[in-house]
């Protein structure tokens, strides 16, 4: 590789980290409550997502984000 793709890719992985870091921000005390609510999860009910991701993918055994599901009888082949 040349210096130059090496000087891009250095630069790249410099605008990244401070992207990255640039949504960190600190929280105050008072706001942590909020933040703690099951209603500010991304998902506040897994369990039930997860059980309906079960029940769908084994009634239409098409397979979804790269598993393998059954044929429609719950099992997993």
């Amino acid at each position: 590789m040349s210096a130059a793709w090496i000087h891009r890719g250095r630069g790249a992985a410099a605008l990244l980290c401070a992207a990255a870091a640039g949504g960190c921000a600190p929280v105050a005390a008072w706001e942590r409550g909020l933040l703690a609510q099951p209603q500010m999860a991304i998902d506040p009910l897994p369990m039930r997502s997860l059980l309906r991701a079960h029940v769908q993918g084994s009634r239409e055994s098409a397979p979804a984000a790269g598993r393998a599901e059954g044929g429609g009888c719950g099992c997993s082949y």
